[in-house]
């Protein structure tokens, strides 16, 4: 009962943020047209770079959900830098898992994720940028059986509409792409995330994370450990609240919040089909290394401010009351449920 009481917890406290952010996602998803991206991350350099890692942030994609439109920007004539930014920028904090970063993790984490994400996207597009150009490549596909994108709803993979099409139909079109789609991808993993949450609040005593929960041996197991993993950054969030209850550094917990979602096994596979070997070391060790420095400067500012992030977890919890926590808990559940969600029909019509 214990367990079961935490794991509840933390999808109370979690609910609104997240169904805020998928329609925040929806929004972004209807009104930000792909040819417009495609020349805000065109060029070379510094600013392209900053560009492409600055747009891709807040944009509603999954590690391999950032596959099919990063390559469409390389391929559109994107230098590798800006396209390494997009995909790392993208998949690593969104409107969803910022909103939700905040209400699971405080204000102190959620800003220190963002801009850790944004950094690490630059240092490592600017990194890839200085290898050498390699031929082009032949269409790269998600590889099969990765466990990215389950239900087949990543964005970019589905052919774009020719002409423009009413304001109308692009909003509805967005929401549905954010609560059918994106949550489809995510759900899994988040109730993972979620279980795994509860677990380490109820089951783990505090002493025994945090004994190992700081340093740098600590924060390099945490980035070995997320590199490979395919975990979206929404999913990622309420097992980082669980480890900073149990006593884990914030910057242990920041390396893990930054390195699991912004790569995983298939985009490693594609970006070295696509942009060659000496490319895919770049962005490995461009990765690695950000993060590693950013953990380990987080930790520094949380001592030197004297901040008690526990504290910050706990009291963003209770933030909202348990009437608007638990409705949108419920509308997350039918929603998330395909059988329920294909019966409201008028408000998020199906794909012919």
């Amino acid at each position: 009962m214990t367990l079961i009481h935490a794991i509840l917890q933390v999808a109370l406290s979690a609910a609104p943020w997240l169904l805020l952010g998928l329609t925040i996602a929806g929004l972004i998803k209807a009104l930000l047209p792909e040819q417009l991206l495609q020349r805000w991350v065109g060029g070379r350099g510094v600013a392209s770079v900053t560009r492409a890692a600055i747009i891709g942030a807040p944009l509603p994609l999954c590690s391999c959900g950032a596959i099919p439109t990063a390559l469409a920007l390389h391929r559109g004539g994107a230098a590798r830098g800006p396209t390494t930014a997009f995909l790392i920028g993208t998949p690593g904090i969104g409107v969803d898992s910022l909103a939700i970063s905040y209400a699971l993790l405080g204000p102190f984490m959620a800003a220190a994720r963002a801009l850790t994400a944004v950094i690490t996207a630059i240092a490592t597009g600017l990194l890839v940028g200085t290898t050498a150009s390699a031929a082009p490549a032949a269409p790269a596909a998600t590889p099969a059986g990765s466990g990215c994108c389950a239900s087949g709803g990543c964005a970019g993979s589905g052919s774009q509409p020719e002409g423009p099409e009413p304001l109308a139909r692009r909003l509805s079109g967005g929401l549905r792409y954010a609560f059918s789609d994106i949550l489809d991808d995510i759900s899994r993993w988040l109730l993972v995330g979620l279980v795994v949450a509860g677990a380490l609040i109820a089951l783990v005593p505090a002493e025994q994370l945090a004994a190992f929960g700081s340093g740098l041996p600590a924060m390099l197991l945490m980035a070995v450990i997320g590199i490979p993993m395919y975990l979206c950054a929404t999913a990622a969030t309420p097992i980082a609240a669980g480890l900073l209850l149990a006593g884990v550094s914030p910057g242990t917990v920041l390396v893990f919040l930054v390195a699991a979602p912004v790569t995983s096994l298939a985009t490693l596979g594609v970006l070295r089909r696509e942009l060659g070997g000496h490319a895919l070391i770049a962005y490995l060790a461009g990765i690695l290394t950000s993060v590693l420095l950013l953990g380990l400067g987080t930790d520094v500012l949380a001592n030197v401010w004297q901040l008690n992030i526990p504290d910050q977890v706990e009291g963003v919890q209770e933030l909202l009351p348990e009437w608007l926590e638990a409705a949108a808990l419920v509308v997350l559940l039918v929603l998330a449920i395909k059988p329920l969600r294909q019966r409201l029909g008028v408000l998020l019509p199906q794909r012919a």
